[in-house]
């Protein structure tokens, strides 16, 4: 039976020397931002859409809650659903204002970082436990598309379609409770969806875990 801890050699195997947009020095506001744009798109279109904030000096809280309702979904608008987009992120501008700053809203414990961001509308599970993890530097495990494919596909984990709590549950308890190990965990997972485990046509001759994989294995459909 395929464990958790050979899985997770196997990823760091694979994709361990690959570059993931997130790490411990990049700029909180930034991380919070992006968690929020990449919600239903492509990291790359949430990364236009951040670029084109930044050129525009709003990349930071004070910036951007300065500029109309218009010229926000302007500059978001690569990442789709622009309109919905700006109001979650006016939103989270309301809650940072609500704390008197960007570092004091990430200063609270995270059970009740974790409540101010899931109290806030437009922000879920998932959008939350990225923002503590990456903005915030706190432990928190993310579960997503990516982490729901690949252990279900190992045949390990509940169903894939669990309720979120039931997965995070179940990777807490066999992942280290360090932030940095969780941070790095989900960036691995992500880059292993993206480039091998993919939702169709899964490159599983070049997967380290396909030996171990049930869907690997698993025999073609008849036509």
């Amino acid at each position: 039976m395929t464990t958790f801890r050979q899985v997770l050699d196997a990823l760091e195997r694979m994709h361990g020397a690959e570059r993931w947009h997130w790490t411990a020095e990049s700029d909180p506001f930034e991380v919070a931002v992006g968690a929020i744009l990449v919600q239903r798109t492509a990291w790359t279109n949430a990364e236009r859409a951040v670029d084109r904030l930044r050129e525009a000096g709003a990349l930071d809280p004070t910036a951007l809650s300065a500029l109309p309702a218009g010229a926000i979904e302007e500059l978001v608008r690569p990442s789709g659903q622009y309109r919905t987009k700006a109001r979650k992120l006016r939103a989270f501008l309301d809650l940072v204002a609500a704390h008197g700053s960007l570092d004091a809203l990430l200063a609270l414990p995270a059970p009740a970082l974790r409540e101010r961001l899931l109290e806030t509308w437009g922000i879920g599970e998932e959008t939350a436990d990225v923002i503590a993890l990456y903005a915030a530097g706190k432990p928190a495990v993310v579960v997503d598309s990516y982490a729901r494919r690949l252990f279900g596909r190992l045949a390990l984990g509940p169903a894939p379609d669990a309720p979120y709590r039931d997965w995070q549950a179940y990777l807490a308890g066999a992942l280290p409770g360090d932030a940095p190990a969780l941070a790095r965990f989900h960036a691995l997972v992500v880059l292993h969806g993206k480039r091998l485990c993919l939702a169709r046509r899964p490159r599983c001759g070049d997967c380290a875990l396909a030996p171990r994989c049930a869907f690997a294995s698993a025999p073609p459909l008849s036509p």
